[in-house]
């Protein structure tokens, strides 16, 4: 670890880049975010006060080249962890919004840390840019062939192409992840977001139907942000993704565990017959092999967690 390290976060007020900057703080490290929203509602659910006090805040638009490329030099940056992206239901509402924010937003921050100097960074793709199920085995190998069934998924491999090129041609290194079904504190948007709403619910003692289920892998939040993080953190050559497996489960084991955290949605949480058109898991191998440990948090236990969450946040007046 560096001794100066100076973080750049875009998409910071998602669930995902929430959860890094959380990490980021209490670790005492100085941390940019990057983002045109400016509703705290989920790093509030996830830190104190003082701790988004220390927050360096960037309220601006990431389909600006010049907007990110004077962000991330005006922030001193030696470690850019790009998440900025509109999910599956928004690209499909807006197409052309969505590739501004996901490919060129994409592109403009690999311009940036060229300008900057910045040698390398980690983003975010998708268990989307796969096909159906019936493309594949029983787990998704990395080198697999892509077939998004989205545009969003289209988007992110048109990311991970971008990010071969700029290594190709300009040697910025990169390292990225395809997350599943993320769910935890925060997740509250998004096609695979319903499950963590399941969570809520039962908080809320509130009856709860998901909108999918099947077989598929779930990552607990915290785990893909510290994940992240310690991709960022790696001396790396080259372009790299890399499948992220987390605890693989029917809909009936998760739901099983909101019961065990909260006897009291019992018969109340009921979640559709159709599973997600997805292969139902990803080999992660290949980046056990690149981390000394992948950070996992068994889903039961990650369910328990989240459900707590929920409640202290509740009492709390930190959700309506």
């Amino acid at each position: 670890m560096m001794a100066e390290e100076r973080f750049f976060v875009t998409g910071a007020l998602g669930c995902l880049g929430a959860w890094v900057v959380h990490n980021l703080i209490r670790e005492n490290l100085p941390v940019t975010v990057y983002d045109l929203g400016s509703n705290t509602h989920r790093l509030e659910l996830l830190m104190e006060p003082d701790e988004i006090a220390r927050i360096q805040f960037v309220q601006d638009d990431i389909t600006d080249t010049e907007a990110v490329a004077r962000a991330v030099e005006a922030s001193g940056a030696n470690r850019i962890i790009h998440l900025a992206a509109l999910q599956v239901p928004f690209c499909k509402a807006n197409p052309s919004l969505g590739a501004a924010v996901n490919v060129v937003g994409t592109v403009n921050v690999f311009e940036a840390a060229k300008r900057a100097g910045i040698s390398s960074l980690v983003y975010a793709s998708s268990m989307a840019v796969y096909g159906g199920a019936e493309l594949y085995g029983p787990e998704v190998q990395d080198g697999d062939p892509f077939h998004p069934l989205n545009l969003y998924g289209v988007y992110k491999e048109a990311n991970e192409g971008t990010a071969r090129i700029y290594w190709q041609d300009d040697g910025i290194a990169s390292l990225a992840l395809r997350p599943y079904t993320v769910y935890g504190p925060a997740r509250d948007q998004g096609m695979t977001s319903t499950p963590t709403q399941a969570m809520l619910a039962a908080a809320k003692d509130e009856d709860y139907h998901i909108s999918f289920g099947g077989t598929c892998g779930y990552q607990y939040a915290d785990d893909v942000a510290q994940t992240f993080i310690a991709m960022a953190r790696l001396p790396y050559e080259g372009a790299s993704v890399f499948n992220i497996r987390g605890s693989v489960a029917h809909m009936s084991e998760v739901v099983n565990a909101i019961v065990a955290a909260e006897p009291r949605a019992a018969g109340r949480i009921t979640y559709e017959d159709a599973p997600l058109p997805f292969a139902e898991a990803q080999n992660e191998q290949p980046l056990q092999n690149l981390l000394s440990e992948v950070p996992y948090t068994p889903l039961k236990e990650g369910v328990a967690r989240t459900v707590d969450h929920f409640r202290q946040a509740l009492a709390a007046g930190k959700i309506e």
